[in-house]
């Protein structure tokens, strides 16, 4: 009884909601790596530009990772050579590695992500290695970038539960954003990979690694599997979080719900903060446009209810 009460007072104990929201668009890179068709390079450039327009200040652009690995991304040079670079507009891109990042660099890459794990056997089976040795691949990421001056944005995957084990600690999540801020990323995105997440696990999770990370220094990536993605980023900005992780068409999906959508849409996410009255800077048409843009180059249906909605496919 007193784990509910306890619940209910941490959910009711929200901050006013922040007036502008910082999106991240990560559909040309964590999107499409998961969808099953390799995508043109030239389409990929067609779709940041547009999404640059569109008014989007953050767009991921690729994965400097082993194209063995990520075909999807084996065209990352030709992409980051060919975007239309807005101004104000950053356009980050992952590398698991010095190795990665170097590259990344070389292409031309002004922000680098790199990317950990709240669960030992995720960390195990998607990058080969545990946490303590992929934090300390990263240190090597950070040290590298803070004498160039390149910012590192940081990810933590499996904050609200994993594959393969289940629940996962918000301890855990603490302590691995606190190792990732502490070696230097300016931000921390905090991932439920899976989408199985629901508020109450949210902001019980939010409420240890505030304890350990400064609000304004976090961000949520929130996969929309069980529905609840949109109800999870709601907790998030209650908690004071003003950077939010989606992408167009809801682009991605579940490799390990069978069918399940990935990634929450940008386009939900901004229709629903426009409707809080709080400021994104994005125009949702354009968005849209940029949704239908990729949709028809995939030859598949919008994930995203509001494009849905508004009959553009």
């Amino acid at each position: 009884m007193n784990d509910c009460l306890d619940l209910e007072v941490s959910l009711c104990a929200t901050r006013p909601l922040p007036e502008k929201v910082k999106i991240v668009e990560v559909g040309p890179r964590d999107g499409l790596q998961n969808e099953k068709t390799i995508v043109p390079a030239e389409v990929k450039i067609r779709l940041i530009d547009m999404l640059s327009e569109a008014g989007l200040p953050v767009i991921e652009a690729t994965s400097f990772v082993s194209p063995k690995w990520v075909p999807q991304m084996a065209d990352r040079e030709e992409v980051m050579q060919g975007i239309n670079r807005k101004p104000g507009v950053n356009y980050p891109v992952l590398t698991p590695n010095l190795k990665g990042y170097r590259a990344a660099v070389t292409a031309g890459a002004k922000e680098v992500a790199i990317f950990g794990a709240a669960s030992e056997l995720f960390s195990k089976k998607n990058i080969n290695c545990t946490v303590e040795e992929s934090l300390q691949r990263f240190e090597e990421v950070t040290s590298a970038a803070k004498q160039e001056g390149v910012p590192v944005r940081g990810y933590v995957s499996c904050v609200l539960g994993c594959p393969y084990e289940g629940n996962v600690s918000p301890m855990k999540v603490a302590d691995v954003a606190k190792r990732l801020y502490a070696m230097g990323c300016y931000e921390i995105s905090l991932g439920d990979t899976i989408g199985v997440g629901t508020p109450g696990g949210m902001s019980q999770m939010l409420e240890a690694v505030m304890k350990e990370v400064p609000v304004d220094a976090l961000a949520v990536h929130c996969h929309d599997t069980y529905g609840q993605a949109l109800a999870n980023i709601l907790v998030a900005l209650q908690n004071g979080v003003s950077v939010v992780d989606s992408s167009v068409s809801g682009l991605g999906g579940c490799p390990y719900a069978q069918g399940a959508s990935g990634n929450v849409a940008t386009e939900d996410v901004v229709y629903m903060l426009h409707g809080l009255g709080i400021h994104t800077g994005v125009d949702l048409q354009k968005l849209m446009d940029a949704g239908s843009f990729i949709c028809r180059s995939l030859n598949r249906r919008t994930s995203s209810k509001v494009a849905q909605a508004s009959c553009k496919l």
